[in-house]
């Protein structure tokens, strides 16, 4: 009678087990991103073994000077770890706080947003890969330095959660654009598109300023005066493409993008 009964609950474990495993191949809606503002949570919760800050990456094309307002940008998780079942959760995180910034969406079919877009997975279709790319679309308002944070398994394909390996890593911190109203400067700049000159227009308080042109790397290109007269900075060796512009006067200071045709 007592093996009859083992041999019963046996049968049941076994394909609760695979239920899950299956289930978790999908991706995890809650907290596992390793974040600070996920206590530090990760794939090791389910997943036997500890965790390495090795062989994951987390990369965004977020200009060295920082995320515009409501913009969305691209964040590539990358587990060089091996592994023939992998699977990944990233998340947004300010620095002052450790809550919650911005929102995601899927990349394709391979991931998905989950916990009201406040994180992104992989789906059943992306975990025999080692890399996922989501979109994040930034705050609409100032939030300060964002961090993204990511988990990642990489996992043997035995069928149990025994011999995977928990990789973790983060962006490192990620500054914003934004300008708090009383050290924004307001001017106008056109044409854009622009062909070969950008006019630039001050607030007739501001008599000068330094404007600093950008690529999306965030590396300076060149750096102009301007003024109330003279008004005028020349982008004709520039290649087609889409810039920063940056305008400095005092302790005040503008920022708007521009693209060269």
């Amino acid at each position: 009678m007592r093996k009859d009964y083992f041999f019963k609950l046996t049968l049941f474990i076994i394909p609760l087990l695979g239920f899950m495993f299956i289930s978790f191949s999908g991706g995890r809606d809650n907290a596992f991103s390793s974040s600070p503002g996920d206590s530090n949570n990760n794939c090791t919760s389910c997943h036997a073994g500890t965790a390495s800050a090795a062989n994951l990456t987390v990369t965004t094309d977020i200009p060295l000077t920082g995320y515009d307002f409501n913009t969305e940008y691209n964040i590539t998780v990358t587990n060089s770890g091996g592994g023939t079942r992998n699977g990944f959760q990233v998340t947004a995180e300010k620095d002052s706080d450790n809550t919650k910034v911005g929102t995601f969406a899927s990349g394709g079919a391979d991931t998905k947003a989950v916990n009201n877009n406040s994180r992104a997975t992989h789906t059943s279709s992306g975990n025999t890969q080692n890399t996922w790319s989501v979109k994040w679309t930034s705050p609409n308002s100032n939030e300060g330095k964002v961090t993204f944070y990511a988990a990642s398994i990489s996992g043997n394909g035995n069928g149990n959660t025994e011999g995977d390996t928990t990789y973790t890593g983060n962006s490192g911190s990620t500054p914003s654009l934004g300008v708090d109203d009383a050290k924004l400067l307001k001017f106008a700049m056109y044409p854009n598109p622009v062909r070969d000159v950008v006019k630039i227009e001050l607030p007739a308080e501001t008599r000068e300023a330094k404007v600093m042109v950008y690529d999306y790397t965030g590396k300076l290109l060149k750096s102009e005066n301007v003024s109330l007269i003279q008004k005028e900075v020349s982008i004709d060796e520039l290649p087609i493409g889409v810039y920063l512009l940056k305008v400095i006067s005092e302790d005040k200071l503008g920022v708007k993008h521009f693209i060269k045709k």
